[in-house]
């Protein structure tokens, strides 16, 4: 009698439902990573402008133009200052004073988009976070 090589239908089968268990466990993780990596980004350009903006404050004692002396200023005149490395927030301005300033940071593109409770991220001048999940 001949042998036969190969694998009979049942045994592809369990196979493929194997895969389809690791995959529907495996993929969400996956997005949820993406989604936080997305969130360090914003966080980092946020921090990187409040830097930005507290070095000016610390040479000319305020946060807005100071004179055209801020550069940081100079990049906001058109609202939105920059976007994260892979361009999934936006961060911009929603009120610069003398003495005060509050950045955000704007989901613009998927996966970000779909974080829910985390698609604007703010920081304000006294170091205040919100929404506080995203932090």
């Amino acid at each position: 009698m001949k042998q036969t090589n190969g694998f009979t239908l049942i045994e592809l089968m369990i196979a493929v439902v194997i895969v389809g268990i690791l995959a529907s466990i495996a993929f969400p993780s996956y997005q949820n990573y993406v989604r936080k990596t997305g969130r360090n980004e914003a966080k980092a350009e946020l921090m990187d402008v409040a830097t930005k903006l507290q070095r000016c404050y610390s040479l000319y004692g305020r946060y807005n133009d100071a004179g055209n002396n801020c550069k940081v200023f100079e990049v906001m005149e058109a609202g939105v200052i920059t976007s994260t490395g892979r361009g999934f927030y936006e961060i911009d301005y929603t009120a610069i004073a003398a003495s005060t300033y509050t950045l955000k940071a704007t989901a613009v593109m998927l996966p970000q988009t779909a974080d829910t409770g985390c698609t604007e991220m703010k920081l304000t001048h006294t170091g205040v976070r919100s929404p506080e999940g995203c932090w």
